[in-house]
């Protein structure tokens, strides 16, 4: 038995309802639902990315041959998040004719073979992406005016070291000082220096350990790393500045991180020149590494247990058993100093993260 009234028709109850006069709110975004899958962009073109500005990036394509032409990019919107730097291999489509006014985008960085970084600070877990692909660091540092820092020294040798670059040093400005003293804290490494002094600078001995290289310049502010730069390739124009006589600090003047490429009978490098720094924190580096800086005393630390720390209350540390008994030099027991002091920082820090 049913409880339809059997007079009743149900076709007839809805014939007045039309699905089709339904009005359906269209997607503001797109007509078609979004999907996370990105074209493979196989027609893009690999550069090399000179320099940056405001999100704009100057792109060199067709390295060292004929079409070898300048352009400008920007980045895809996939990369918002990805650092894009000087000496990145980028991959590029669109408009690569570097016609003016035209612009490209790049769409993806081949795998970089390495990456030079820094931290504001050794506790400071953000880095900051300097340069990719170089193969060199060249440190520049004055014997003068102002004075030179070993320690410095001693952190960009651990960046260098970590970020699998091989490290230069420059000794500048020797006109005003004797650099001696300073370059015993160096004694022992695997270290080629340079000394250089008003109308003196070793350009072509420089330039000869940059052809076939990608060569990053470093250093504090004033040193006349800019200068230098300058010398070395004619039509970088870099902005060169001053020493403060009150403050004994140098004045920022290159602004940005530029790759600058340097000639001569022999063959080509890049020299990729980057604003001065008054500090160079190594919060992204793995304290392992920090000893593989300092050669002549990681010879010397093969004799500790394992698990040795190298800090100043570490039991059995030869480092200290080898200052005790007076078997380092003064330039090597300045050098323990600097270790112990950048391994105390990061012991530190591992502290107040396990007390979280």
């Amino acid at each position: 038995m049913s409880w339809l009234d059997p007079d009743d028709d149900l076709d007839d109850q809805y014939e007045d309802f039309d699905e089709s006069s339904i009005r359906e709110r269209p997607n503001p975004k797109a007509n078609r639902p979004r999907t996370k899958r990105r074209p493979a962009h196989e027609d893009a073109e690999i550069g090399l990315v000179l320099g940056v500005d405001r999100g704009r990036y100057t792109v060199m394509m067709d390295e060292g041959t004929a079409d070898e032409r300048i352009i400008t990019t920007t980045r895809a919107r996939e990369l918002r998040r990805a650092p894009i730097v000087t000496g990145d291999r980028a991959r590029v489509v669109g408009d690569t004719s570097g016609t003016e006014g035209t612009l490209a985008r790049i769409v993806g960085i081949v795998e970089r073979t390495s990456l030079l970084r820094r931290s504001a600070d050794d506790t400071d877990q953000v880095e900051r992406v300097i340069v990719a692909n170089a193969d060199q660091m060249l440190i520049v540092v004055a014997a003068a005016d102002p004075e030179p820092r070993p320690r410095l020294v001693d952190r960009y040798l651990v960046a260098a070291l970590d970020a699998g670059i091989r490290p230069l040093l420059v000794v500048t400005k020797t006109d005003l000082a004797d650099p001696a003293p300073f370059l015993s804290h160096f004694d022992g490494l695997d270290l080629r220096v340079f000394t250089s002094a008003r109308g003196e600078m070793p350009v072509d001995e420089i330039g000869a350990d940059l052809i076939g290289h990608s060569t990053v310049f470093v250093g504090h502010s004033g040193v006349g790393k800019s200068t230098l730069v300058n010398a070395l390739v004619p039509t970088a124009d870099r902005a060169t500045g001053h020493v403060n006589q009150v403050t004994g600090r140098g004045r920022h003047t290159s602004s940005s991180t530029v790759s600058l490429r340097y000639e001569n009978a022999d063959g080509a490098g890049w020299v990729i020149d980057t604003p001065g720094v008054r500090s160079f924190g190594l919060g992204h580096v793995d304290p392992a590494h920090i000893l593989g800086a300092f050669t002549e005393l990681a010879e010397i630390a093969e004799a500790c247990p394992r698990g040795c720390t190298h800090l100043a209350d570490a039991p059995d540390c030869a480092l200290i058993e080898a200052a005790e008994h007076g078997e380092l030099n003064p330039a090597e027991l300045a050098r323990l100093d600097s270790l112990q002091r950048l391994l105390q920082t990061f012991a530190d820090k591992a502290e107040k993260h396990a007390d979280k």
